[in-house]
């Protein structure tokens, strides 16, 4: 059985569809669910008001029960992967745990959050309702039929003008007469124009018109069957593609279903199939460092199966920021997993939540509360500066420090275009590269990104018909 939803989900509006509405499932609470910022415990202390001797009262208890029965402090345990140099988490309450409270790491066999075990499930008809990934496809797929709906149309009315014309040409109709058939979404001087918007809600009454015709014997006549080419008798000829020729639309969605071939054998038997959740929770290097470090709550293992250390772990993190990964343990201070880390941990430390950007090519996305709540609105990319004198002292150390600042005007254009296209703010973050450390400051790692400094710029595209003034 699925899982019951908690007090609190709101169940959406019903969802028109043709000739039938169908309600929606009522969404989870995400605001129960996601109540907890960060996987720490904490023990909230309430307010002191010294004219008021209740609440030295209400904080002496506070004080007592923290004695008494302390918070536990939750551990999770985790594993480094040498093959793809990142942490993953195979427990499946550490699992809910990272993910729920601070959206940490992804699914490997997800798109964003480990759902895999819902989605095969759903596959084999052992639960309802729909995951994150199904909802996404289903939207994917309407638009998908939108716009083959709305191509169809578009040939339909090209076929009904170039029937016209033809018997313009004959004589049959004069081709400025009234008795002239005007298609809804005619051609004028070559070119489509629609004469209404095209929507979901009449692409699917369309469908079901045409799947009620088709299913009459007595109106078989009145369905229209239009060749892939059409040639005028002026010799033009009109193609289309061969996905809006053959495609032919269901008039159910529930049509779209897989087929009973799929589904488990032993569901037909009768004997309760057993999964094994195969997913796991990949973390990247910076979470699982901050997880292990800033925290405290992640304890990472090696291939022999003991705990590595929080030293070890850095010096292990700097060697695979790069690939391959080095062999020497020598960290410089421009190492790549020491600038990331420093900029994931300025904006964690701030209360953002912080994800990957990879797909829209930057380096983080910056959300408010998750990505089950809003989209993000920063996109961030993180540049090294390297101000200090030591690194502009002699021409080798300034030859090797410009050529990994530098960035082409091309670079930013691009990057900036495709963060305004998915209307996300791009944040241009400078991270100071300290002079190397002397031997004996080495292991401090505090004391180590204290010498950081981070310096953030937010810039907006320049569009000159907005910007006139």
């Amino acid at each position: 059985m699925p899982d019951p939803i908690p007090s609190g989900a709101v169940a959406a509006s019903p969802k028109p569809s043709a000739g039938r509405s169908r309600p929606r499932p009522p969404k989870p609470n995400y605001k129960h669910i996601h109540r907890f910022p960060l996987p720490i415990s904490v023990h909230p202390l309430p307010p002191l008001i010294p004219h008021n001797p209740l609440s030295v009262i209400s904080v002496a208890l506070s004080y007592l029960t923290y004695i008494i029965s302390p918070p536990h402090h939750e551990v999770y345990s985790a594993y480094f992967d040498t093959a793809t140099s990142s942490v993953h988490v195979t427990d499946e309450k550490a699992i809910r745990a990272l993910w729920e409270m601070g959206f940490f790491g992804k699914g490997n066999l997800s798109r964003s959050e480990p759902s895999w075990l819902e989605r095969e499930k759903k596959r084999r008809g052992l639960l309802g309702g729909n995951t994150s990934e199904e909802i996404t496809g289903k939207r994917r797929s309407e638009r998908r039929e939108l716009k083959l709906e709305r191509a169809r149309m578009e040939k339909l009315a090209i076929q009904q003008r170039l029937e016209a014309e033809a018997a313009a040409k004959k004589g049959s109709i004069s081709p400025d007469g009234d008795t002239l058939p005007a298609p809804t979404n005619g051609p004028t001087n070559g070119t489509i124009q629609p004469a209404e918007k095209f929507s979901l809600r009449k692409a699917r009454e369309a469908r079901y018109l045409e799947s009620q015709r088709l299913v009459r014997p007595d109106t078989e006549t009145s369905t229209v069957n239009v060749p892939a080419e059409d040639k005028s008798p002026n010799g033009k000829t009109v193609r289309f593609s061969p996905v809006v020729q053959q495609m032919q639309f269901a008039s159910d969605p529930d049509s779209l279903r897989l087929s009973d071939s799929v589904v488990d054998e032993s569901k037909t038997t009768g004997e309760e199939p057993v999964l094994r959740n195969e997913e796991h929770l990949q973390l990247s290097n910076e979470e699982a460092f901050f997880l292990a470090y800033g925290l405290g709550v992640l304890q990472v293992f090696d291939e022999r199966r003991s705990v590595i250390p929080i030293s070890s772990l850095f010096s292990l993190f700097c060697q695979h920021s790069c690939f391959p990964a080095r062999d020497s343990s020598e960290i410089e201070p421009d190492d790549p997993f020491i600038i990331s880390y420093v900029v994931y941990h300025h904006y964690r430390s701030l209360g953002w939540v912080v994800r990957s950007g990879v797909k829209f090519g930057v380096d983080y996305l910056l959300y408010n509360r998750g990505p089950v709540f809003s989209h993000a609105e920063f996109a961030v990319v993180v540049i090294p500066s390297y101000g200090h004198p030591y690194w502009s002292e002699t021409p080798e150390r300034r030859n090797k420090t410009a050529s990994k600042q530098e960035r082409s005007w091309w670079w930013l254009h691009c990057v900036n275009r495709v963060q305004s296209q998915v209307k996300k703010s791009l944040v241009v973050v400078y991270v100071d590269i300290p002079p190397p450390a002397a031997s004996d400051a080495k292991d401090d790692i505090g004391a180590q990104f204290r010498r950081y400094k981070i310096r953030d710029i937010s810039i907006k595209r320049w569009v000159p018909n907005r910007s006139r003034d």
